[in-house]
């Protein structure tokens, strides 16, 4: 970790300690805070979020910088072409040559328009993304893959919460309706006396179609970009076509219909905690602690158990306290690690709704139970003519994807706003 992002992080520990010290005073008097300690608040809590995008956009430029430093490593001293005129693979003592899509040479070549019109890059093998953590090498920058396909994707993630929380990716090469099930009731059991017979209880299954909904985007680069062979060109259009994509399925993840579109996870998720009366949707600490504890312990013990709610949800949250008058918001003291609520991850998507009447603001619960299906990879093509009078060549990014909640017994439960 950098000089840089150490003073970042000191910087907002100290401001935390400021937001502590006017919550805790307005307590201790037993009174709302004054509207000069709100001005304060509202100043600090903006300075935290400033803050902690600083933070984030340094470990992400400190990852690049390490990627990159690593891909020149491997272009000038790591690697051995192999042999033959047909093949264009490079090959590294005890690795297994790149799969379809693997192949930066093969990628370069048709970004400049050398090798057809179309490009269909695929997953290199399976890839398990439920455990990806973007960060710092030791928060889990080192286990983010650098192909073109897995940038793609982690840049894709990293704009989607739910993806974040670990959500269960499902790959395929085709785009066929699958059906996954889904369960809906777990068996139960009870005493038998001797010489009764046992009571059937099987679990109740249903079924969930994932289809392949095609999402698309189109990128503008100029002629010039094109031939600067010193240009990351493949990192760059991983970012935009990644970060668009996520952003599109991102928000149907959240709150889809199903209908024409993905089956959001707030279609699904079952009522975990109605708010207090005498305030209009907002929350207290104990309506965060009793929706907690509605998710059962199997459940709230997986690793992909997070929170999720919007930035101005957050705001409120980093306010509660539980009955003993302990904050139960938990800042981080990892660099690139969320900040914790109840000691659960707290991840953020605007997707998610505001503090409202009957409003489900606050998401909580295990995220792996939510499946996403990508079919057939990503496909790229690109077009000399779209823009000809430009001279900028277009490139189009397209996605089949599609999401569902395969658990429906309560894994992912929500808050939702009372009446004042």
């Amino acid at each position: 970790m950098s000089e840089m992002v150490q003073r970042l992080r000191e910087r907002r520990a100290q401001v935390w300690e400021q937001m502590k010290t006017i919550a805790d005073r307005s307590t201790e008097e037993n009174r709302n805070l004054t509207a000069e300690e709100q001005g304060q608040w509202d100043v600090m809590n903006e300075e935290l979020d400033k803050l902690d995008q600083r933070i984030k956009a340094a470990l992400d430029t400190e990852q690049r910088a390490k990627d990159a430093d690593e891909a020149f490593e491997r272009l000038h001293g790591g690697g051995q072409r192999s042999g033959g005129s047909g093949g264009g693979q490079v090959e590294r003592r005890g690795e297994q040559p790149a799969a379809q899509g693997g192949n930066s040479e093969e990628l370069r070549s048709f970004l400049r328009g050398e090798r057809g019109r179309f490009f269909d890059v695929t997953p290199d093998g399976p890839v398990d993304y439920r455990t990806l953590v973007k960060g710092t090498a030791t928060a889990g920058g080192n286990t983010v893959p650098t192909g073109f396909y897995d940038r793609l994707i982690a840049h894709l993630i990293e704009v989607s919460a739910i993806m974040q929380a670990g959500a269960t990716i499902l790959n395929t090469n085709s785009g066929e309706v699958i059906q996954v099930p889904k369960t809906t009731a777990h068996s139960s059991a009870a005493i038998v006396t001797e010489g009764n017979a046992i009571g059937v209880s099987d679990p109740a299954f249903g079924q969930v179609p994932l289809g392949a909904y095609k999402y698309g985007t189109m990128i503008q680069v100029s002629r010039e970009l094109l031939d600067d062979t010193g240009v990351d060109l493949e990192g760059y259009l991983a970012m935009q076509a990644g970060r668009a994509l996520g952003n599109a399925f991102g928000a149907h993840a959240i709150a889809g219909t199903g209908t024409g579109q993905p089956r959001g996870i707030l279609t699904d998720a079952t009522l975990g905690v109605t708010g207090q009366s005498g305030v209009t949707g907002g929350f207290s600490g104990d309506n965060m602690i009793d929706l907690f504890y509605s998710v059962i312990a199997p459940y709230r013990a997986s690793a992909s158990c997070k929170w999720i709610m919007r930035d101005a949800t957050v705001g409120a949250a980093r306010k509660l306290k539980d009955t003993t008058g302990q904050y139960i918001w938990q800042p981080s003291l990892q660099a690139g690690a969320p900040d914790l609520l109840l000691g659960k991850p707290v991840l953020t998507d605007p997707n998610v709704p505001a503090v409202g009447l009957s409003a489900k603001s606050v998401l909580f619960g295990d995220f792996s139970q939510f499946f996403v299906r990508f079919a057939g990879g990503v496909r790229f093509e690109r077009s000399d003519d779209y823009a000809f009078n430009t001279d900028l060549v277009t490139f189009r990014a397209l996605l089949r994807a599609d999401c569902s909640l395969v658990d429906l017994t309560g894994a992912v439960k929500y808050y939702a706003g009372n009446a004042a």
